[in-house]
């Protein structure tokens, strides 16, 4: 049931970087007769629309530039982060980072794989030897695939050129030079063609052997509520900040006057995912294998860790599972690319691909976590919040959470299960990789854990991130694969929340049901129980602005390390008071605990909202003298 893309099966390679403006004149012309003269061939055309989905969660996820994973600058360079970069040097326009627009260093030639969806679209009705409905289905994932990557080019730049079609080989010079069209048409654009591909695409995948990976009606409705969500938020509705945008038609590609009813047709979208996922058998995930006997406690830390990385769980909407190779022409999947960057090393041997992981959360993101009273640290009203850096001995019934008479700063203590089963901390505990008995631990002792390299920057682990089923030992690591989940149940539930607290004066019964949902998994009270109870705002809940501010905190807990927080952020329009703020962490090099639960403070960070969009590259500027700059570069 699962919808997990395999890179794998693409069976022809990425095509080289657009050249000439956004390379819509088809090159080629001859060998596309050749390239649909069968249903084989059709297919392999297909699939190579496919390769250009760009990888997610890896060192070229966009996702990473913002204040949620932190890496460090002496990292192997065998393992590129260049979402790490962008925030640590900055962008250029010269020769951008994650250059999605043309295809460059890191970024995937999304204009490129609009082309191929369009030369597929223009020719699939050569093939004879298919059905007519496999042949409407194939249209339907093209179209599909066309419209997400102009969603994916519209949240990183903004307004953008619409593909519709790829310009004749007669095209003049001056007919190429084409346009960014409003933000308003370009969401027009992408609705079209999601709700032309829907009638066509299947509920679930049927043949899960040969067919994983392709996309269904689930996907497609659910990018369809997402795409609507962001039309509707206040990056992309009535945004001034980018007033100055006008291209030399006069044509202003930022709506300036915010249009509220947009939330009401996020919300109808969001509802019809959901009833869609219900058909197909989509729900929360929980950890569940009552053979290992473990206690409630560490059952709960287990569905928060592993509800990414229990493959074909039931929670996955759209999931891939890419593979790359390392300079030693090694294949690896991207679960073991990620995993080796995340998880410590548990043994002085470790080897190179062993853990050691240069990966961390930030301390912004350790202290976003509730209180084990489901409220914000600064918020409970029962919560030490002001000495939270203070040193405290571990007491005695805590111990699945954190390692008994442990010295240990109180910001470890009395969190939520999120916090525990997101996050490895000194003095923690790390289930699995070898050890299965929840009495038997990998204890975590972080303290003088800085080396050379794959460091560990604030000391604070990304425990989220892999498969408990791995093996390590030694320098010995046997990875457990897992499936890189673009889109999963969790997050639509809260989109719908959203939405349908936007469209509301104050929020109703329905709203805090959807996050409940949320907050029952992770094993804490519900909103109206956990605020009135223990927050100093125990009215907070009731009114649409607060109601706002812990939908806005749940997506940021439940969707931490899945590159998700970065788009919500920016939407919001509270990337740049955000992703501006030092970066800190524990002072890792320290062995004494008083001096390693010390914060410090790893990076200043001048982020502004230059920062938001990506630069389109100079040179292509230089070419096409329709295309406007994003202000700032």
């Amino acid at each position: 049931m699962k919808k997990v893309i395999y890179l794998t099966m693409v069976c022809m390679t990425i095509m080289s970087s657009c050249k000439d403006f956004l390379d819509v004149v088809p090159d080629n012309t001859a060998t596309i007769d050749y390239a649909f003269r069968a249903r084989i061939d059709a297919q392999r055309y297909l699939f190579t629309c496919y390769s250009y989905m760009p990888r997610h969660l890896t060192g070229d996820d966009p996702g990473l530039a913002g204040d949620e994973i932190w890496s460090n600058p002496t990292r192997s360079p065998n393992f590129p982060n260049k979402g790490y970069d962008l925030m640590y040097f900055g962008n250029n326009v010269s020769s951008p980072l994650l250059n999605y627009w043309n295809g460059t260093n890191g970024g995937t030639p999304l204009f490129q794989g609009i082309r191929d969806c369009n030369i597929f679209l223009e020719n699939i009705h050569k093939v004879k030897d298919m059905e007519e409905f496999e042949r409407s289905r194939w249209i339907a994932e093209a179209k599909f695939l066309k419209a997400y990557y102009h969603f994916y080019l519209l949240r990183l730049y903004g307004p953008i050129p619409i593909v519709r079609e790829n310009l004749p080989i007669t095209t003049v010079p001056a007919e190429m030079a084409v346009y960014r069209e409003p933000i308003d048409k370009v969401i027009d654009y992408i609705v079209e063609l999601l709700d032309e591909a829907l009638p066509d695409l299947p509920l679930i995948i049927d043949d899960q052997i040969s067919e994983m990976g392709r996309i269904t009606k689930v996907i497609g409705l659910s990018v369809k509520a997402k795409v609507l969500v962001t039309a509707a938020s206040p990056l992309f509705n009535g945004n001034s900040d980018y007033k100055m945008m006008v291209d030399n038609k006069g044509v202003q590609l930022f709506n300036q006057t915010e249009d509220k009813s947009k939330w009401n047709k996020a919300l109808q979208a969001c509802k019809v995912a959901i009833n869609a996922c219900d058909s197909a058998g989509i729900s929360l995930y929980y950890f569940n294998n009552t053979a290992l006997g473990l206690s409630s406690v560490t059952n709960t830390i287990l569905t928060v860790s592993q509800k990414i990385t229990d493959k074909w769980n039931k929670e996955t909407i759209w999931g891939w599972e890419g593979s790359w190779t390392n300079p030693s022409n090694m294949l690896r999947t991207d679960s073991y690319f990620i995993t080796s960057f995340t998880i410590p090393s548990f043994s002085v041997d470790a080897g190179s691909y062993s853990g050691g992981g240069p990966w961390a959360a930030t301390m912004k993101m350790a202290e976003m976590f509730y209180s084990q009273n489901g409220v914000p640290i600064e918020e409970d009203a029962t919560y030490e919040y002001n000495s939270r850096y203070d040193l405290t001995t571990v007491p005695a019934g805590v111990n699945y959470l954190i390692q008994p008479n442990f010295v240990t700063a109180k910001l470890h203590l009395n969190r939520e299960p999120r916090f525990y089963g997101s996050i490895g901390c000194d003095g923690g505990w790390w289930y699995g990789l070898g050890r299965f008995s929840d009495i038997a631990q990998w204890p975590l002792q972080l303290k003088g854990a800085g080396g050379i390299e794959r460091y560990n920057s604030t000391s604070f682990y990304i425990k989220k991130l892999y498969n408990y089923q791995s093996v390590f030992s030694g320098t010995t690591f046997i990875e457990k694969r897992w499936d890189i989940p673009i889109f999963r149940l969790a997050d639509l539930y809260l989109l719908y929340a959203e939405a349908l607290n936007e469209t509301l004066d104050a929020p109703t019964a329905e709203v805090n049901n959807y996050v409940d949902m949320i907050r029952a998994r992770a094993g804490l009270k519900s909103v109206a129980e956990s605020w009135s109870t223990y927050s100093i705002y125990p009215q907070k809940y009731l009114t649409k602005e607060g109601m706002r501010n812990i939908i806005h905190r749940e997506r940021n807990i439940e969707l931490m390390f899945e590159c998700q927080h970065f788009y919500d952020m920016r939407r919001w329009k509270e990337a740049v008071q955000n992703f501006s703020q030092p970066v800190k962490g524990w002072s890792i090099h320290e062995t004494d605990p008083k001096a390693f639960y010390q914060v410090s403070t790893i990076k200043l960070i001048d982020y502004n909202l230059r920062d938001v969009f990506w630069p389109i590259s100079q040179g292509e500027l230089s070419i096409n003298k329709n295309l406007v700059q994003n202000p700032g570069w």
